[in-house]
């Protein structure tokens, strides 16, 4: 799964990396965690080129009741993502990027769970592959928007940490995912692959981020006293 991420990198060096305008008020986070705001870039009919937006991470299908259930849809597994009801509108038509320059993972261990920073060994950005969608509040008529992050299998450097990691796009790909127009199903399954990269390197780090509240540098510290 990915139940925390990193967007560290400078607004200036995401715009010249993914195109379009980052959005003010997006600052160096350093542990994002779910329901808080997150930033997604997608394709809107209405606006030209890339187009990001802050939304809450938890994706609320648009038949549901009420906002509890985002706590749930954070991550959509890549295997049953076109036809489970929760997230197969989302995908035919709804797709994101979601940057992000790092993400978290806790390893079972004996004497507790590890927690492991995972992130390019350049520190550069990548792209999580995710979907978004739209809700109404039924109670008050307000809208919400929201997006969930999609996983599949483990690589080699993750599996031994957790048997899921986010899907992180090839750029390549980048413009056939974010197309609302391409319906293609099982080509846009096929690019929900584990990462192939052998630069993905996994650090071991304190439990400092474990709590949410937690936000800052410390959080991606390499744990000093351990032997990986």
């Amino acid at each position: 799964m990915c139940g925390r991420f990193t967007l560290r990198t400078r607004t200036a060096a995401l715009a010249e990396q993914f195109g379009g305008e980052p959005p003010a008020e997006l600052g160096l986070r350093y542990n994002i965690a779910p329901t808080q705001s997150v930033a997604i870039i997608r394709i809107l009919p209405e606006v030209a080129g890339r187009h990001w937006q802050m939304v809450r991470w938890g994706l609320i299908p648009s038949w549901a009741k009420d906002v509890s259930i985002g706590n749930r849809m954070i991550n959509a597994r890549a295997e049953t993502i076109a036809e489970k009801p929760s997230f197969r509108a989302a995908f035919r038509r709804r797709r994101c990027l979601i940057p992000a320059d790092g993400y978290f993972e806790w390893q079972k261990t004996d004497s507790g769970k590890q927690p492991f920073y995972l992130h390019l060994d350049d520190d550069r950005p990548f792209a999580m592959a995710g979907l978004w969608e739209s809700w109404v509040n039924p109670a008050t008529s307000q809208p919400l928007q929201t997006c969930t992050i999609i996983t599949t299998q483990a690589n080699q450097v993750t599996q031994p940490i957790h048997d899921r990691m986010p899907v992180i796009l090839s750029p390549a790909d980048h413009d056939l995912w974010l197309d609302p127009q391409y319906q293609d199903a099982n080509r846009l399954v096929a690019l929900l692959r584990p990462f192939g990269g052998p630069e993905l390197r996994a650090d071991p780090v304190e439990t400092y981020v474990n709590s949410p509240r937690n936000d800052d540098p410390r959080c991606i510290e390499i744990r000093k006293s351990a032997s990986w």
